[in-house]
């Protein structure tokens, strides 16, 4: 979104005379003045983690880097509009990525992740790629009428696999409705589909998974939401400011990592450096690298 737009936006809602409590629309959850005053500025929010990452049956140690912006995102494409008109809505993005190492070759993550951003409702797109030096594998969830992915991979029985899911909710997305929804995460017994980057890490297939989610809150003001897999063994826990703008703060996730038939279960981490705000896309001249001190690195 145009900076200039953004502007106008503002100062249309502020005309509205909307409370900070979210908004009950025809739609369902509308958003707060207060997500909508932090978010449309014209900057991303950039935070960044140390990490230990499971991989191969040892932890790897790393970096994570977890960008949430909001952007005008084209209903018939499906990606991001180059000019905002009426066949796009705004939408939160998150794109995240790790980088670690295992041995001498390194691993490279993304995951970008899509919500609509003015009014609740289901994740919107996910995409997913893991680069390292055997090959790349790439996969996409587009959800329209009904959840349709697709699946691009160096391994041969998963090299071009797509087909369509039920509409769920997926571990990715919950990351994003932490920052502008949390009272939309549902607690109890779910059917979750797990993270992309899992997914295809473990070779596991798409589809959903039972999913026990629970909510916790601290004396620290970090709140958690907690997900158990009993299928998958595997658990993930995400830290957050309590208090909004609900920051990320870590992550805990623990599953069976390594060779033969009973690997240990490797618990993998992220802790916060910092977190700044930037139109990053602006800053790409070699001066605009000491930007990045800012972020602990």
């Amino acid at each position: 979104m145009k900076k200039s737009c953004q502007w106008i936006l503002i100062f249309l809602f502020s005309l509205s005379g909307c409370s900070n409590q979210n908004l009950q629309t025809e739609n369902g959850i509308g958003i707060s003045e207060e997500s909508k005053k932090y978010w449309y500025t014209g900057e991303a929010e950039i935070t960044s983690f140390r990490i230990n990452q499971a991989r191969y049956g040892e932890i790897r140690e790393g970096d994570a880097v977890m960008i949430f912006v909001t952007e005008d995102f084209s209903k018939d494409e499906y990606t991001k509009t180059d000019q905002p008109g009426s066949e796009s809505l705004p939408v939160l993005k998150m794109n995240f990525t790790k980088n670690f190492v295992t041995g001498i070759y390194p691993y490279s993550i993304m995951t970008s992740t899509f919500i609509p951003f003015e009014n609740y409702g289901p994740v919107l797109k996910i995409s997913c790629s893991v680069q390292e030096w055997c090959g790349h594998v790439y996969m996409q969830l587009t959800n329209k009428k009904q959840m349709e992915y697709l699946v691009h991979s160096y391994f041969e029985n998963e090299n071009v696999a797509n087909g369509k899911i039920e509409s769920a909710l997926t571990e990715d997305e919950i990351w994003n409705l932490i920052r502008i929804y949390p009272e939309s995460i549902p607690e109890g017994s779910q059917q979750v589909i797990p993270p992309f980057h899992f997914l295809r890490m473990k070779h596991f297939e798409m589809k959903t998974y039972t999913c026990e989610i629970s909510k916790t809150v601290s004396d620290t003001g970090i709140s958690a939401i907690t997900m158990d897999y009993p299928e998958l063994q595997r658990t993930m826990k995400i830290y957050y400011q309590s208090e909004f703008p609900r920051q990320i703060t870590g992550w805990q996730e623990s599953y069976p990592d390594g060779q033969g038939d009973n690997p240990p279960i490797l618990i993998s981490t992220g802790e916060r450096i910092r977190t700044i705000r930037s139109p990053y896309w602006t800053k790409n001249k070699s001066s605009d690298e000491i930007i990045r001190k800012e972020l602990g690195y």
